[in-house]
C-alpha cells in the first residue's frame, strides 16, 4: 500500500498540514466552483491584472468516436470558427481582432477544449461568442468541403513530425482496436467522407452539459461568470441524443509497429508500459519516476553534466541523439515509457541502458534522487501556472479528470508523501517483468526484437 493522501479532499486537514509551505502555496487564491441549473460546471480563480483567459473544456475527444466517424471532434473543431447563426466567419474575426483578443482550441484523446484571451471588460463578450461558435455553428456545406482539405494539409504536415507519428503509432499499437488507439485527426478516409450529418451527431451526443466546463482565471468574476454562464449556456440540453454511448473499454496489449526507413538519418522509438489513470493511486509515484529518468539532448549547454542517472549513461556512451520521459494519463489507463532519438548503429546498446534503468527504479532509486525528483516535479508544476492560460488549462483539466480542483498546497503534499519505497512498488507494478507496447520508424535495422526487449524488463537477483 503506498503512503498516499486521499484523492477525496483534504480540506478537513488542519492548517499544520501545510504549515512546512511558503505563504504564496498556503495563501494562493482559491478556486470558486458553481454549477448552473441545466448542470454546467463554473470554476475560476480571481488574480489582479487586467486581463482574463477563459474557456470551455469539453468531456469529448477522439476516444469517444467509432471507426465511422473518428476525426469528427477535430473536424468540429475546424469548423467553430467558420460562422454562426448570427456571425459570418468574417464577423467573428474582426470581433475578436477589434478587442485585441485570441481565440483558438485544441482537441485531445478525451478532451475538447476552446478558449479565449482578453481584457478584462470583454470577459462578458468572450464568453458570448465561446456559447455562440460552439451552439450555433452553421457548419455549411460549401466551408465543410474547404475545410477537408485543410484538415488534409494539416495531416501532411503532422506526419511529417516523427515524435507526432510515433507517439500515434505506440497508441495504435498498444491500444488497438480500441478509442485510444485512433488518431485524433482521424484517417484521411474519413476526413474526405465525414458529413454535416456525422458533425451534428457527435454534437448532439457529446455536447451536453454535464460534460461541459466553464474554466476562467485572472481578472474574473466568479458570479459574473456563472450568471454569464447560465445566460448563455443554460440552453444546452443535459441528455445526450445517444444516451446508450460508451466510450470503449481502454484495453492495453503488449505488441509492437516498427516501420522501417533506411534512408532515414536517425531512428525513432517509443517505449512504454502500461501506466496509469488520473485518479490511481499511483499517477503521483509516476509523475516522480518520470522526473528521475529526466531527458537529454545532446544540443544542450548541460553536456553529458545531468542529474539523472538515465541521462548520464545516454550522453556518457552517445547511444541517442535526445531522449525524453513520458507520463501520459486518461481516465482509466495510461502509458509510461521513454522516446529517443537514435542513430542506426547505437540501438542495441541505448535499449540495454533505456532498460536497466527503467528497471533499476524497482531494486536501487536512492533517497537523494527521489528528493531531488520532488523538488525539479514542483518547480515544473509552478512554472505551468506562470499565466493566466495556463491556471485556466489546470482548472479545466482538473475538473474533468478529478470533479475538483486540487490546490498547490495539496498537490505538494502528495508529492511529499510519496516515499522511496512508494516509487520501487509503482516501479515493480508498471515495469517489472510486464508487457510492454514499442513504435519505431527508419533505419531500426539493429533494433532488437520484441522478446528481447521483454527478457530484460525484469532483472535476474540471486
Amino acid at each position: 500500500m503506498l503512503s498516499r493522501i486521499s484523492l477525496k479532499a483534504s480540506s478537513s486537514r488542519s492548517p499544520r498540514f501545510f504549515s512546512t509551505f511558503p505563504a504564496f502555496i498556503t495563501h494562493a487564491p482559491l478556486t470558486e466552483i458553481s454549477k448552473t441549473s441545466n448542470g454546467v460546471r463554473v470554476a475560476s480563480e480571481t488574480a489582479h491584472g487586467e486581463t482574463a483567459t477563459v474557456g470551455v473544456w469539453i468531456d469529448a475527444g477522439s476516444r469517444y468516436e467509432t471507426e465511422k466517424n473518428n476525426g469528427a471532434a477535430h473536424f468540429l473543431e475546424h469548423m467553430a470558427f467558420k460562422g454562426t447563426k448570427t456571425r459570418t466567419q468574417k464577423q467573428l474575426e474582426i470581433e475578436i481582432e477589434n478587442m485585441g483578443a485570441h481565440l483558438n482550441a485544441y482537441t485531445s484523446r478525451e478532451q475538447t477544449v476552446y478558449y479565449a484571451k482578453v481584457f478584462k471588460n470583454d470577459v462578458p463578450k468572450a464568453v458570448q461568442i465561446l456559447a455562440d461558435i460552439l451552439q450555433n455553428s452553421l457548419l455549411d456545406e460549401g466551408a465543410i468541403k474547404r475545410e477537408r482539405d485543410v484538415i488534409l494539409r494539416e495531416s501532411v504536415e503532422v506526419n511529417k513530425q516523427y515524435e507526432e507519428v510515433i507517439l500515434d503509432e505506440l497508441h495504435n499499437t498498444a491500444f488497438m482496436g480500441t478509442g485510444l488507439g485512433r488518431t485524433i485527426l482521424g484517417p484521411d478516409e474519413n476526413i474526405k467522407n465525414l458529413t454535416r450529418d456525422d458533425l451534428q451527431s457527435y454534437i448532439k451526443t457529446h455536447y451536453t452539459a454535464d460534460r461541459f466546463v466553464i474554466a476562467a482565471a485572472g481578472a474574473v468574476d466568479h458570479s459574473q461568470l456563472l450568471d454569464l454562464t447560465q445566460e448563455h449556456f443554460g440552453g444546452l440540453s443535459s441528455v445526450s441524443a445517444m444516451p446508450s454511448f460508451k466510450a470503449e473499454p481502454a484495453i492495453f496489449t503488449g505488441s509492437d509497429k516498427r516501420i522501417r526507413y533506411d534512408s532515414m538519418g536517425e531512428a525513432h522509438i517509443a517505449l512504454a508500459f502500461q501506466g496509469a489513470s488520473w485518479t490511481s493511486e499511483y499517477a503521483f509515484p509516476l509523475m516522480l519516476m518520470q522526473t528521475i529518468l529526466g531527458q537529454w539532448n545532446r544540443a544542450s549547454a548541460a553536456g553529458k553534466n545531468v542529474s539523472s542517472k538515465m541521462g548520464q549513461d545516454i550522453a556518457e556512451n552517445e547511444l541517442a541523439y535526445s531522449y525524453s520521459t513520458f507520463n501520459t494519463n486518461y481516465k482509466d489507463t495510461g502509458l509510461f515509457g521513454v522516446y529517443l532519438v537514435c542513430p542506426d548503429n547505437k540501438l542495441d546498446d541505448a535499449m540495454w541502458y533505456t532498460l536497466d534503468n527503467m528497471v533499476r527504479l524497482c531494486h536501487n532509486v536512492t533517497d537523494d534522487e527521489v528528493e531531488r525528483a520532488k523538488t525539479q516535479l514542483k518547480a515544473g508544476m509552478m512554472m505551468q501556472l506562470d499565466s493566466f492560460a495556463g491556471v485556466a488549462e489546470d482548472i479545466g483539466r482538473q475538473m474533468l479528470t478529478y470533479g475538483r480542483r486540487m490546490t498547490s498546497a495539496e498537490i505538494f503534499a502528495r508529492i511529499d508523501a510519496i516515499t522511496t519505497g512508494d516509487v520501487k512498488i509503482t516501479a515493480n507494478k508498471v515495469i517489472n517483468d510486464e508487457d510492454h507496447a514499442l513504435a519505431a520508424i527508419g533505419p531500426i535495422f539493429e533494433l532488437p526484437d520484441y522478446n528481447w526487449i521483454r527478457r530484460r524488463s525484469y532483472w535476474h537477483r540471486y
